[in-house]
């Protein structure tokens, strides 16, 4: 059986992670993507983040790997020429440059779509291609900071704390993937192509949008912590054999609580009025610890995790 996206064509001119990672998502499905690089060092995580000198960063391939790979000069007269010659080809351009530069360099959607009309052109910014942060240059923990996953993220007395997964970044390419995936399917209805532009920070609002509950309601800040409202009930709990890395998470609001007690033969303490709900849990946060980690420290993380399935 063919991939979905077979036959599709993707010219990739993006770099670092948000695009190059929406490219790839597309690649999986089927796609056949070309990166599209310039002459003059071409996307920076090539050799920004290599271990071993003169051989592409892991980083690098980790979000290109599936593509074929080409390097041209786009401010020569030849290479504005195969530019044309591959917009004619290509079912989707996907770019990250700051905004206003492929505009310079000619290749503006205005431009594009006037050689290929059905072409689906992908742009990323920060903040948007208009507003007054339109010029800002964005990255992972940028995107994190002015989206208020900072601001909600870290201990309630500590600072704001990004996250290491990918959320600015890899979060933004999953939103460009689906919003390419929508234009292609108008294409299929109508024949026209469109340009398609998703901001950093919007994608990062849309993945927290729970989070933001408390601002958007009472326009309080978000309190720090890692649920939601002021709960102190604890997710992770040590096990053997006491490693760095020896931790257990188990969920413990709502009806799993009585499930994980029956798991850990606590039966006794189903019903107990001292752990009742949420709110006389968070006020007994140090007894659940306390409870939870008796067990857990007997076992395994991967004892732990397969009792509780």
């Amino acid at each position: 059986m063919d991939k979905a996206l077979e036959g599709v064509r993707i010219l990739d001119m993006s770099r670092v992670q948000a695009g190059p990672s929406c490219a790839q998502l597309l690649g999986f499905l089927g796609a056949d993507v070309i990166k599209l690089e310039d002459t003059d060092g071409g996307d920076n995580t090539r050799i920004d983040m290599a271990h071993v000198d003169g051989v592409d960063s892991v980083y690098y391939t980790i979000f290109n790997g599936n593509k074929r790979a080409m390097t041209l000069n786009l401010k020569s007269e030849k290479g504005g020429e195969i530019m044309e010659s591959l917009v004619t080809w290509a079912d989707v351009l996907i770019e990250n440059f700051s905004s206003g530069v492929m505009d310079r360099l000619g290749f503006g959607y205005s431009s594009l779509k006037e050689i290929n009309p059905g072409i689906v052109y992908a742009s990323i910014k920060g903040y948007g291609e208009e507003g007054p942060y339109s010029s800002y240059k964005c990255f992972e923990y940028t995107a994190q900071a002015t989206a208020g996953l900072m601001a909600a993220n870290g201990l309630p007395e500590g600072p704001p704390m990004g996250t290491p997964a990918g959320i600015g970044d890899s979060g933004t390419g999953l939103h460009m993937a689906i919003g390419i995936l929508a234009a292609l399917r108008q294409r299929d209805r109508d024949g026209q192509g469109q340009h398609v532009e998703v901001a950093m920070q919007d994608g990062v609002v849309n993945l927290m949008r729970i989070r933001l509950i408390r601002s958007l309601s009472t326009g309080e800040p978000n309190e720090r912590g890692v649920v939601l409202g002021k709960s102190n009930i604890p997710l992770t709990f040590a096990c053997s054999p006491g490693g760095y890395d020896d931790y257990v998470m188990i969920h413990l609001r709502g009806y799993m609580w009585e499930t994980v007690l029956a798991v850990m033969g606590r039966e006794d303490l189903i019903g107990d009025t001292r752990y009742s709900d949420d709110q006389a849990r968070n006020e007994r946060a140090d007894e659940v610890a306390s409870i939870i980690t008796e067990w857990t420290s007997k076992r395994t993380k991967y004892e732990v995790f397969k009792e509780m399935a």
